[in-house]
Parts: C-alpha cells; sequence; structure tokens
C-alpha cells in the first residue's frame, strides 16, 4: 500500500505540470488578454482608453512578454505560494479564492450528505423491491432528475419561492445579514438560504447515484453468498445491509475525487443563477475578462483536488472492499 502511495504522488508531479499548462493555455485561448478586454468595457462604456496608458497596463502586468515567459513566471510565482494579483479586483489572488473557499465547502458537504442520506435507502429500496411501484416511481423520478438541468431547476425554485412562499432566495443571506456579524440570527438566515442550493446541486447527484446502487445491488442479490447467508437463516435486513450492501457501497465513495474539485468551483452555473458567495461565478468572471492569474490559479486548483480526491477515493475503496488491492 504504501508503494501505491508513493507511486502515486510521484505520478502526480507531471499531472500537476500537465495542469498547469492546460490552465495557462485555457486563459490565453480567446483572443486579446485582459487589457484588450478592460479597453473593450471602456469603449463600450463611451469613454475610451488613452492608447498609452494601454500599454502601460500591458507592461505593468507583465502582458507584453512572450507567452512563454509569462507562463514560467507565473508558475515559478505559484510554486513559491504567490499566486499573483487578479488584474480585475487589484487583490492578491490567494485572498480571493480564501475568502470564498469557506461558503463554497459549507454548500458542497451539505450537498454531498444530503445526497448520501437520500441515495442510498431510495437506492436499496429500489433493488430490494424491484419491479414494484414503488421501484417504477423511484425510477421515474430519477430519469427526470437526471434529465433536467441543474440551472433550469434552480429558476423553478427561485420562481416558486418567490411566488408562493414571499421571499426572495437569491444569495446565501438576506441583505440585512450579508455583510453583519456571526450570530444565532445570521445563523438561521444562512440555514433559511442554504436548503435551495442543496437541493438544486443534490437532484441529479441523488439520481444518478440512486440507479448506480440499484445496478450494483441488483448485481450481488444474485450472488451464491447471499444465497448462503440466508440459507443459514440470517434476517433479511441484516443480511442485505451487511453484506452485498457493503459491497454496492463503491460508487458513494468514489464520489469523494468530485468532491474536491466541487470545494473550488461548485456548479458554477448554479452558483451564478443563485447569485451564490462561491467561487464558481468568479471563475466565470475570470475567464471572461482573460484574469490570468485568478482563472489561472482555480482552474490549476481544481484539476489538483481532483488528483487528490481520486487518491482518497482509492484509498477508501481498499480499507471498505477487501476484493480490492493495488500492491499487485
Amino acid at each position: 500500500m504504501l508503494r501505491f502511495i508513493l507511486r502515486r504522488v510521484l505520478w502526480m508531479i507531471p499531472s500537476f505540470i500537465a495542469v498547469s499548462v492546460v490552465a495557462f493555455i485555457i486563459i490565453q485561448l480567446p483572443p486579446g488578454d485582459f487589457v484588450t478586454s478592460y479597453a473593450a468595457d471602456l469603449a463600450t462604456s463611451g469613454s475610451p482608453a488613452d492608447p498609452a496608458t494601454l500599454e502601460a497596463m500591458r507592461i505593468r502586468y507583465g502582458l507584453d512578454q512572450p507567452l512563454v515567459i509569462q507562463y514560467f513566471h507565473w508558475i515559478w510565482n505559484a510554486l513559491n505560494g504567490d499566486l499573483g494579483v487578479s488584474f480585475e479586483y487589484r487583490t492578491p489572488v490567494a485572498d480571493i479564492i480564501w475568502g470564498r473557499l469557506g461558503m463554497t465547502a459549507l454548500v458542497a458537504f451539505c450537498t454531498l450528505i444530503f445526497v448520501w442520506i437520500v441515495a442510498f435507502p431510495v437506492g436499496v429500496y429500489s433493488a430490494v423491491r424491484q419491479y414494484s411501484v414503488g421501484d417504477y416511481i423511484v425510477t421515474f423520478l430519477c430519469f427526470l432528475g437526471m434529465a433536467t438541468p441543474n440551472f433550469l431547476l434552480a429558476l423553478f425554485v427561485m420562481y416558486l419561492s418567490v411566488t408562493y412562499l414571499g421571499y426572495s432566495v437569491g444569495g446565501l443571506f438576506s441583505p440585512d445579514f450579508e455583510n453583519a456579524a456571526w450570530s444565532l440570527p445570521r445563523v438561521v438566515d444562512l440555514l433559511k438560504h442554504l436548503w435551495i442550493p442543496v437541493l438544486v446541486l443534490g437532484v441529479a447527484g441523488i439520481a444518478a447515484l440512486v440507479r448506480i446502487m440499484r445496478a450494483n445491488l441488483l448485481d450481488e442479490l444474485g450472488k451464491p453468498y447471499v444465497e448462503t447467508a440466508r440459507a443459514k437463516g440470517l434476517p433479511e435486513l441484516t443480511l442485505i445491509l451487511r453484506y452485498p450492501t457493503r459491497v454496492a457501497l463503491n460508487p458513494f465513495i468514489s464520489t469523494v475525487g468530485w468532491v474536491l474539485p466541487v470545494l473550488v468551483s461548485g456548479d458554477v452555473i448554479v452558483s451564478s443563477v443563485l447569485s451564490l458567495p462561491t467561487a464558481g461565478p468568479i471563475l466565470i468572471q475570470a475567464l471572461k475578462t482573460q484574469d490570468m492569474y485568478l482563472g489561472g490559479a482555480l482552474i490549476m486548483f481544481q484539476c489538483i483536488l481532483v488528483l487528490i480526491g481520486t487518491l482518497l477515493s482509492d484509498l477508501l475503496l481498499v480499507w471498505l472492499d477487501p476484493r480490492i488491492r493495488y500492491d499487485r
């Protein structure tokens, strides 16, 4: 196991280099640069910038240098803990990311717990009661959940909240608590708003995991070891939860691989629709304005967390399922 971990960690080094190159290329793909986008915004507003001022900005941000030099300058500073300064926000990139990471982690964690709590029992019920009325209802709802885009569901929930509940659910706080200090009323206000993004983000995950859980459990229920345990007189519920369900839990553990990148980006479209103070909206804005340091850092963090999350999920699978071994 130790050799496997060391081998995976060593493989993360070239993966990190490749990810940093891809992240930098993604930022540079659109024509022009941040100064070009800034000049276009000024021209749209009716006050075009002076060419000398734009050239001075390009020199100040190092955008006049070749792309190769810009990349090595960016990655060297990043390795030394300096992620640069956001062109648009005039703030260190690390401060922007850490300022948004708390709420992003809260939404992601609550969504994950919600998905697991709902998908596990529903998936087990759907498999054990195969072809029953309840199984058909669950199957229909799962297909509906997977087919409905999350942003469309977010708009629908917002409309219902405003129309029938009488209050707006945009963001995670009401305007009165947006910048207030933490207190019990602010926590209560957070909980009033938190259920909307958790519900919207969790619907597709629940639908997918229920279908996977049902298929895996049905495959395990027909195996000889289940029949042997049943012949020994084990209660049906104890048998199902102790043996086949434990094996069918592997997809739940595998979701750790995508939980960590969600901590950085979240569902960017849903976050924008619901005006959530997470990292997703600033990632979209950074890509739109070609804010190289901010956008590159967010993309790079997301890809690195995929590598870390995949390693953690593999280790958890070994601990949960004795059939999985990585030593050979």
